[in-house]
């Protein structure tokens, strides 16, 4: 019989995607945008929370119907069902990715994750075309440097202010690179892991973008700046710390474009604050 734990209307859209499944013992999760209906070892229904992801999704889908037929050397989320919609919200169906994600400043084996961003690199962007999001697409896109320059740095307390610009210009002062195939969130629990330290499996691809694959290696830094430093190569490794420098101004840019206001906002620059005297207390890997 049906889990009577799933709130509505979870439990109507994950019925509508998967009809005639159990859902007894179903549980759920949040994500930044999704509420997400976990079938351990079935399927998971990702149901998007918002007019925008759920504007989305059938991007997000395609691009990972593409995904999974590129014979990547992990697992992607691979469509079950079409996009459905239920009491007004709206979801998909997507194969279950086994392995376990780590916590942070755990595992990651250097070589799996060398192979992991080479694997990335070589994805033919045409196989892809026209379901890619925009590099920055989290924190502005075209508007990314004006957005941090403009709008977020002038909110920073003013002993924040300098630095702040300093990181953002020392990324915009990059010489560019080949865009390649960049996941954009390759951190906490969107790597999945094998007990033997192998990668299973890369999930939430939804801010997958044509950009510089220096970004993913930042993002891997969740498992410590040292195995990314034996992971890539020495130039790499400067463009990682460069990014890796502007994510802090990130979170406050992210709550502008969704329209935070207030007590909200404030508490959205407390955590920026707080993320970047986190980064500035690292050791720079180089």
């Amino acid at each position: 019989m049906n889990d009577t734990r799933l709130p509505e209307p979870l439990r109507a859209v994950a019925e509508a995607a998967l009809p005639g499944h159990r859902l007894a013992g179903a549980r759920t999760a949040a994500g930044g945008s999704h509420d997400v209906v976990l079938l351990p070892g079935v399927a998971v229904v990702r149901v998007a929370r918002t007019p925008t992801a759920g504007a989305e999704l059938a991007r997000n889908v395609e691009l990972l119907r593409r995904l999974a037929a590129l014979g990547l050397p992990f697992a992607v989320p691979a469509p079950l069902s079409g996009i459905v919609e239920a009491d007004g919200r709206f979801g998909v169906a997507l194969s279950w990715v086994g392995g376990e994600p780590t916590a942070r400043g755990e595992g990651g084996d250097p070589n799996e994750l060398a192979a992991l961003l080479e694997a990335l690199r070589a994805v033919d962007l045409s196989a892809l075309d026209g379901v890619l999001g925009a590099p920055h697409q989290y924190a502005g896109g075209e508007r990314w440097s004006g957005l941090l320059l403009e709008e977020v740095v002038p909110r920073l307390p003013q002993e924040w202010q300098d630095e702040a610009r300093r990181r953002v210009r020392a990324a915009q002062e990059l010489e560019p690179v080949a865009p390649s195939l960049v996941h954009g969130d390759l951190a906490g629990a969107n790597a999945h892991w094998a007990p033997d330290g192998r990668l299973v499996g890369v999930l939430d691809w939804d801010l997958a973008q044509p950009f510089d694959p220096a970004l993913d290696a930042a993002c891997l830094a969740w498992h410590g700046w040292d195995r990314v430093r034996e992971a890539v190569d020495a130039p790499t490794l400067c463009r990682a710390w460069t990014w890796y420098l502007t994510f802090a101004l990130e979170i406050l840019a992210h709550a502008l474009l969704n329209g935070e206001t207030g007590e909200t906002l404030a508490r959205r620059v407390t955590t920026t604050v707080a993320a970047l005297e986190r980064s500035a207390a690292r050791q720079r890997p180089f």
